[in-house]
């Protein structure tokens, strides 16, 4: 069984802009998520990206642009990520039993990589990311600048406090 970091992506390894990032030039990676992503891969963690991307229901971008944009995290941390998932629907466009706070993500890479709930962590910006991390009986980190989540066990400031507290 293998230990894993569940990680969002918008808002936790990229800048979250206030608006649906649309071209490549506006995706940009949070400082310390390269040396991040780097420490919690040698402290032997699986890492995974979980993530909502509505724009592809919306026809903002397509699922190679989410892929570019993943490809990007990757070259700067070494290939540290071990895998992606990413729900392109939206409700009002088309229904999916994928998207977050749904736990279908989940489950998939549970199975897919052989995760040990017990030593696995969530490291999201939002409510929909820890509501499913709850379910899945994870530890979950919420990065944000706001009042957290009742459903987090820790609330950091940054992706580098969140790396922090995982291996502490």
């Amino acid at each position: 069984m293998n230990k894993c970091v569940f990680l969002d992506r918008d808002g936790v390894l990229n800048e979250e802009l206030g608006f649906q990032v649309t071209s490549f030039d506006q995706f940009k990676i949070k400082d310390g998520v390269a040396e991040g992503l780097k420490r919690l891969k040698s402290a032997g963690f699986i890492l995974i990206v979980i993530t909502n991307q509505s724009g592809i229901a919306k026809g903002h971008y397509t699922d190679e642009f989410v892929m570019k944009c993943h490809n990007a995290i990757q070259e700067i941390s070494d290939n540290a990520l071990d895998d992606i998932y990413f729900a392109p629907g939206y409700d009002t466009v088309s229904k999916t039993l994928s998207r977050k706070p749904n736990s279908l993500m989940f489950e998939r890479a549970i199975a897919k990589h052989h995760i040990d709930i017990a030593n696995s962590w969530m490291i999201g910006d939002r409510e929909s990311d820890m509501i499913p991390a709850k379910k899945m009986k994870f530890t979950t980190i919420q990065v944000t600048s706001d009042e957290g989540s009742s459903q987090a066990d820790f609330v950091v400031d940054d992706f580098t406090s969140a790396v922090g507290a995982v291996l502490s």
